[in-house]
């Protein structure tokens, strides 16, 4: 499993992080885990303290809301695998800060850029949000279209591909 991309994607709450950890264990050597979340709320700080403590000693954990293509550069000569949840997390983060459209691709393409570049595996673990119903309203529309555009590119240079659904995972790639 050297050198390589997973990409996993389904829906919310579909397995996707447990079966990333799990995967990973498959990889000798160091092992980092970039979580994307803020807490903004107070049910979002709950939930972050819960992944914290699940989360098993052999990862060092880098808290990155933003800067993922950066902390990745950093971190590509001292592990081995990097596991970094959640893309789109990441991406709305983005979308909050950046000015403007071109902006969010250019970072989009810079991480996923820094992803392929990394030296040991990375396994991304991305939301879904296809699958439903077309959005209401403008920035639903698109952090939906970026998410089918960054999820796309991340699919794209995979080298394994995995769906979620009801804890069991289907490879797909």
């Amino acid at each position: 499993m050297a050198n390589k991309i997973y990409f996993i994607t389904g829906g919310a709450r579909s397995g996707k992080s447990a079966f990333a950890e799990n995967l990973a264990k498959g990889v000798a050597g160091k092992r980092a885990y970039i979580a994307t979340a803020q807490a903004l709320d107070p049910e979002m700080a709950v939930k972050i303290e819960r992944h914290r403590k699940d989360r098993d000693t052999v990862w060092d954990t880098y808290e990155e809301p933003l800067a993922v293509a950066e902390l990745l550069r950093k971190l590509s000569n001292r592990y081995q695998v990097v596991l970094l949840d959640c893309l789109t997390l990441w991406l709305s983060n983005v979308i909050a800060h950046a000015a403007g459209d071109d902006a969010v691709t250019a970072r989009s393409l810079e991480l996923v850029a820094a992803i392929k570049d990394f030296g040991g595996s990375c396994i991304v673990v991305s939301n879904e949000v296809g699958l439903g119903i077309v959005p209401d309203n403008p920035l639903a529309r698109k952090f939906r279209d970026f998410a089918g555009m960054v999820n796309q590119k991340m699919a794209g240079g995979a080298g394994g591909g995995y769906f979620t659904a009801y804890g069991v995972p289907v490879e797909i790639k």
